[in-house]
């Protein structure tokens, strides 16, 4: 298609959403001109699941829970007045609390104010918060973040070490819906230890997220914490940006969760409505449809030409790759969906991987962000030119297009997010975008979105092995001698699990946890 032509499509098809400063261009995936009203039964199917979901309806059978993430930017949509009070007191009780960290009314023990903040969670109860404390933060930051997003030792010490003595002017925020996530719960027993051994009183520094009566919720209320914040089960991790997951970190780091609210408020309510041509986020679920054959053939990358907009591609890796990477349809049938997702950002991408998009495998569909306003300049200052009459941001603007273009020579489909600029209302336009255009794929390609038997295997997994440990541990510990990994599973009389065991010995003799390697051969060394 020439570019005379290829300027015509883009005008037709582009999208406008002018509430929150958003256009989405789908021009350039090769789609014929029928494909919208082939697809027109199953996306009013898709609205009609989506309306559903909305006012309530049991949306995740696994767990008998309705999914109500809509509500938290919209609180009158909730199906009972008790649900729609609970959303707006906590969304005032988080900026209250904010406000007594900034203002000095709310203090640690031993510092005259909060000055960092930790974040210990993970999934979707670290990834919705960093994407947005890194697109939205600047060097006016109320607190500076971190995050403890996993059970790394080295991780915790990392940032253990960073913090120093500022240790005791620090605030930990842990975020866990169940209590039960294991990875969250050894990061806040590791910060609390960090506390201990400074001298350091934890309970006035800590402040837990989670579901009413978990596990954390109780442990917390039984040592006296600083606060707790609710955290409902009809939110999904990876759709819990807009309830105090992403609202209290994004409040102590002083952003607007107001205006963020308010972005996602406005995207949710264009997307809401069913002119499947006015209506962005079903755009973007039929083009992901006809771009993948309906099932994940491609793989979707993500190149926002923004640095601000890096941690966008990991973001929605859990919400795409969670939601649609499911081997089973909603008949029970085995159809192994999803669709997989990676990238960087612009330019950078462009001295990496870009070379096998444009002329390896055809195995993807690229979406470009981009963002118009290039920086943020004070009054009066004139933004600074790289040659005459070129910046800095013309090259970027040049870079995206011309990769566009080159992708598109080749048969490469891509999509385009325009937005005017990086602040809280579109960040969170952007997020609800993303939400309700997973929910109308799910729709189309017949699965569930909003359950993750896969990462519960996982969980189990991981259980077995601990068990295993404690069992392996317990034979050595009593056994004179040395023994092969082989030799102690025939003795636990678990032959077929010889190699988990070599793995726990093995990792036990590398950190010195009462095991020892010599030969091959593994004895306890407790009694040395």
């Amino acid at each position: 298609m020439n570019k005379t032509a290829l300027w015509q499509r883009y005008q037709d098809l582009l999208c406008r959403c002018p509430s929150v400063g958003l256009t989405l261009d789908i021009s350039r995936i090769p789609f014929d001109d029928e494909f919208f009203d082939r697809m027109e039964p199953a996306m009013q199917a898709a609205y009609d699941a989506m309306a559903k979901l909305e006012i309530g309806q049991i949306a995740n059978p696994d767990e008998s829970r309705m999914v109500g993430h809509y509500w938290l930017r919209a609180p009158q949509l909730a199906p009972d007045d008790e649900t729609r009070t609970q959303i707006q007191t906590a969304v005032d009780q988080i900026e209250a609390f904010a406000d007594d960290v900034h203002a000095k009314r709310t203090t640690p023990p031993s510092a005259a104010r909060f000055t960092d903040l930790v974040l210990v969670g993970i999934g979707g109860s670290a990834l919705g918060p960093q994407f947005i404390g890194d697109a939205l933060g600047t060097k006016h930051d109320k607190m500076a973040v971190h995050f403890l997003d996993n059970t790394d030792p080295d991780g915790v010490d990392r940032i253990v070490d960073t913090l120093a003595a500022r240790l005791k002017s620090t605030l930990v925020v842990t975020i866990s819906k169940s209590g039960g996530t294991k990875e969250t719960r050894n990061g806040m027993l590791e910060m609390e230890q960090a506390f201990s051994r400074k001298g350091l009183d934890f309970a006035p520094q800590a402040v837990a997220v989670t579901g009413i009566g978990s596990e954390l919720d109780r442990y917390a209320c039984d040592r006296n914490w600083l606060r707790r914040f609710p955290l409902w089960d009809w939110v999904g991790g990876r759709t819990s940006a807009m309830s105090a997951v992403g609202l209290v970190p994004a409040a102590l780091q002083g952003i607007n969760i107001r205006s963020f609210l308010e972005g996602a408020k406005r995207m949710d309510e264009t997307t809401r409505v069913t002119d499947t041509r006015r209506n962005p986020a079903a755009r973007l679920a039929l083009v992901w449809h006809f771009a993948t054959d309906g099932r994940g053939s491609k793989d979707m990358v993500i190149l926002p030409y923004k640095d601000r907009l890096l941690l966008m591609s990991r973001y929605l890796q859990q919400l795409v790759m969670e939601s649609l990477g499911k081997e089973l349809d909603l008949n029970g049938k085995s159809v192994h969906q999803g669709i997989s997702v990676y990238g960087n950002k612009g330019s950078t991408d462009q001295h990496a991987y870009v070379q096998q998009l444009r002329d390896g495998l055809n195995n993807f569909f690229a979406t470009f962000i981009v963002v118009l306003h290039d920086r943020r300049l004070a009054a009066g200052k004139i933004a600074t030119e790289v040659e005459p009459g070129v910046t800095s941001g013309d090259y970027l603007s040049g870079f995206w297009q011309g990769t566009r273009q080159a992708l598109y020579a080749k048969g490469r489909g891509s999509i385009t997010i325009t937005i005017d600029k990086v602040d809280a209302k579109t960040l969170g336009a952007m997020i609800a975008l993303y939400e309700r255009a997973v929910g109308f794929y799910a729709t189309l390609v017949n699965i569930n979105a909003y359950h993750q038997p896969g990462v519960e295997a996982g969980k189990k997994a991981a259980a077995a092995v601990l068990d295993m440990q404690h069992r392996v541990v317990g034979y050595l510990d009593n056994s004179a001698g040395s023994f092969t990994a082989d030799e102690i599973a025939q003795a636990l009389c678990v032959p077929q699990e010889a190699e988990t065991v070599f793995h726990i010995l093995e990792h036990l003799a590398a950190n010195k946890r009462g095991v020892e390697k010599r030969r091959g051969r593994f004895s306890s060394n407790k009694s040395r």
